[in-house]
């Protein structure tokens, strides 16, 4: 079978568009050719670029699990050209998507131990593909343990399924929001991420931390965690934010000797050390 062209996009139907939070959507993207949908694989981590066509292309993680078939999802907030011209889709409209691209998230390395995912914001879409695909082989992994904090309540994306995680015994889930943005109904914790990790004090014995964020709670948050004892090759991370064409053809995304797109987006922090210090 003839290679794909890594520039010739599929072409995807809006199945369900779920709003998320404000100018935060999902969309759930189904294959118009079937062949194409069940020859399409990929691995939690990749990336690809989604088009609206007539503006454009913007890069962003797949955000659902392998282990679920015949589909795709994304999750991208309207703040540029594109991203605000796929927000005006309504369910059953076409887009392009080209991809996978990029690296993963070594699953099979981390058989046995303990996982601890630290998310901020719109940062938990890349961790939601590696959360769900956990989940659904549960008996790989010890413990689960899910961090995940926005400015507000409002800002929380996922919410049901935030709420499904919660009623699940073999995850355990801590939801927060910045001082200043719970409302009066809220149960959850007040407190910024980095400060909600140093009070958990999750042990860093056989553990896997996996981090997203926005830069100041990844600022905070890498140095606790090796004051909590995580090795830098136990803490991961994704750089898919650094992306444009995807193939490193236009070198937007070189840094050092590393192109992100081709030998990322997934990072350990001792890969991360090895490249400039703007990263």
């Amino acid at each position: 079978m003839a290679e794909r062209n890594i520039y010739l996009p599929y072409l995807m139907r809006i199945a369900k568009i779920t709003d998320e939070a404000p100018a935060v959507k999902t969309f759930r993207l189904e294959f118009i050719n079937p062949e194409e949908a069940a020859n399409f694989e990929f691995h939690t981590g990749q990336f690809g670029m989604y088009t609206a066509f007539g503006e454009g292309e913007s890069t962003f993680c797949i955000a659902s699990s392998p282990t679920r078939k015949g589909y795709i999802e994304c999750t991208f907030r309207a703040v540029g050209r594109v991203t605000s011209a796929l927000a005006t889709k309504e369910e059953g409209d076409v887009i392009g998507f080209r991809g996978p691209c990029g690296n993963l998230f070594p699953l099979e390395q981390w058989r046995g131990r303990n996982l601890l995912f630290i998310a901020g914001g719109i940062a938990l879409p890349p961790l939601r593909s590696v959360i769900w695909n956990c989940l659904d082989q549960r008996d790989w992994f010890e413990k689960i343990t899910v961090v995940y904090g926005a400015r507000s309540v409002a800002d929380l994306v996922y919410k049901h399924e935030l709420q499904d995680w919660e009623a699940r015994p073999d995850i355990d889930l801590v939801v927060t929001v910045d001082p200043g943005g719970e409302t009066a109904d809220w149960k959850g914790k007040v407190g910024f991420v980095p400060h909600v990790v140093e009070q958990l004090a999750p042990p860093s014995e056989n553990t896997v931390a996996i981090v997203c964020g926005p830069p100041v709670m990844i600022r905070f948050t890498l140095p606790l965690l090796e004051k909590l004892g995580f090795t830098p090759d136990s803490v991961y991370t994704t750089l898919e934010n650094r992306m444009k064409c995807g193939h490193g053809k236009c070198g937007r995304c070189n840094t050092g000797t590393s192109f992100i797109c081709k030998d990322g987006p997934v990072y350990t922090l001792a890969q991360l050390r090895e490249l400039p210090a703007e990263y």
